[in-house]
């Protein structure tokens, strides 16, 4: 837990009391702050009571005592609109800030690596603080990915925190100055809360906000808003400014070239390593991700073929493409967090012959989108509410049984694919869809998914022992 000692005896509004705000609290009340925490919600308002947290009703108390609004990323701070709460915080000349800020003013000393983008940003800063953690370096990882920043332990001028950080995380965390800034990708999301294409494009450029030489840019310039934001910084010359790609060659930076790790930084074009044998980082989205991490890791003074070996034994995410187990040669990829269509594409794409387990609470635009991956799926087993609709899409194109829940869909699949006596079948739950119709959580679904398969009768091998069972001969051509 981080000692916010610079609350000492001040009060301090926190308003919403998830994950990370209920960790806000605990911090400020262990630093001997006096906290006025509020939320909408009366669950958890009573989650809170539960825990000894005061709670004040912040519509109507006296923000004339108040310095600091600790605001949760779910809440609006400007778009649609603010809050009505940030409006009074506002009126009073409260400043409002996240809980990373926080932890950047309690621990000015530590040095600091950002990752930021539309997609692939848990995967990045995982991997960053795998290699980092690996080859000896002391580094903590969170913000917007795992651990809430205030539970992360205090490191001093020797540690590095690896954060995932959303872009309304930026908005609200003006005191870091990033010594390593990465920015994979951009494409439309959010587009409500940050008032068009233009607000996000330049809330996700908030993170090389003041860099300077030898503070460095990883930016991916595969798409045309981070390749324009590239060439501005480049430009400009402040910061060092690294290329990625996971698809082309860029010269002076890191880049993927048919699966193959590229590091030009030092303009001598080394090949690192074949990513398409390592099960974690399937697929073109995860190639950029593994540009990005390797050259992050090597701007952080760790030595490339220490970075390689480190990126060779990286275990994935839980619940993002996870290899789950091999069994009578049948591979298992639990990839629960592919709640919609464009996330189950990344996970189509990656694997020749596909036993799909899809559905759940239907998202808008469905699976239609999908349809050139359909020839690399064998069979799909659909569940949930979105089972009929989802049958109305593949009829004609994809067989398909209505299997109705995860762990019978994953029972058919195994039969199937042993049936069918493919070469390398892959049983996928990309499910393209919420998971509240039957489950919590998409990581009770994957959960469940993963028991299942645990309890299939056979052979049953680790990722690590099968590795060749997660990769297929066009694995990511199509991504």
């Amino acid at each position: 837990m981080i000692d916010l000692f610079y609350f000492y005896h001040m009060p301090v509004a926190v308003l919403g009391l998830g994950h990370s705000g209920l960790a806000t609290c605990k911090a400020l009340m262990d630093s001997d702050a006096e906290v006025w925490a509020w939320d909408d919600n009366e669950d958890a308002r009573q989650r809170a009571r539960e825990q000894e947290i005061p709670l004040v009703d912040l519509y109507t108390c006296n923000w004339r005592e108040l310095t600091t609004l600790v605001l949760s990323p779910g809440i609006p701070f400007n778009f649609p609109e603010p809050h009505p709460v940030v409006n009074l915080a506002k009126a009073a000349g409260c400043e409002v800030v996240s809980d990373i800020e926080l932890l950047a003013r309690a621990q000015r000393d530590a040095a600091y690596i950002g990752i930021t983008g539309t997609n692939g940003k848990s995967t990045t800063t995982s991997l960053i603080g795998h290699i980092l953690q690996l080859s000896g370096r002391e580094a903590d990882i969170g913000g917007n990915l795992g651990p809430p920043a205030l539970t992360l332990e205090p490191l001093g001028e020797e540690g590095t925190y690896v954060l995932e950080m959303s872009s309304y995380q930026l908005d609200l965390t003006a005191s870091i100055t990033w010594d390593i800034a990465v920015l994979l990708n951009i494409s439309p999301d959010h587009l409500d809360r940050h008032g068009g294409m233009d607000g996000y494009v330049a809330s996700k450029r908030q993170i090389f906000h003041r860099q300077t030489d030898p503070k460095s840019a990883i930016i991916g310039v595969d798409d045309r808003y981070c390749e324009a934001i590239y060439e501005q910084l480049a430009d400009i010359g402040d910061q060092i400014v690294v290329p990625i790609s996971g698809e082309k060659r860029v010269h002076g930076g890191v880049y993927v070239m048919n699966g193959v790790l590229v590091d030009d930084m030092d303009g001598q074009e080394v090949p690192v390593t074949d990513l398409k044998e390592i099960p974690a980082l399937q697929g073109a989205h995860n190639w950029q991700n593994a540009a990005a991490a390797y050259a992050a890791c090597r701007r952080a003074g760790v030595e490339g073929r220490v970075a390689m070996a480190c990126l060779q034994s990286f275990p994935g995410l839980v619940h993002r493409q996870e290899p789950v187990e091999v069994v009578d040669g049948v591979a298992f990829v639990n990839d629960s967090k592919a709640t919609n269509a464009a996330a189950a594409a990344k996970a189509l794409a990656c694997y020749d012959t596909v036993y799909w387990i899809a559905g759940g609470r239907p998202k808008e635009g469905g699976i239609a989108s999908l349809t050139e991956y359909f020839p690399r799926i064998r069979h799909a087993f659909l569940v949930g509410e979105a089972a009929l609709g989802f049958g109305q899409v593949l009829d004609g194109k994809v067989p398909f049984t209505i299997s109705g829940e995860v762990e019978k869909a994953a029972e058919q699949a195994f039969r199937q694919a042993k049936k069918d006596n493919a070469e390398k079948p892959v049983v996928l739950l990309s499910p393209a869809c919420a998971s509240f119709d039957q489950f919590a959580n998409f990581e009770d679904r994957g959960d469940a998914f993963k028991a299942a398969v645990e309890a299939l009768p056979g052979r049953h091998l680790d990722p690590t022992e099968a590795p060749d069972a997660f990769k297929a001969a066009g694995a990511g051509e199509a991504a």
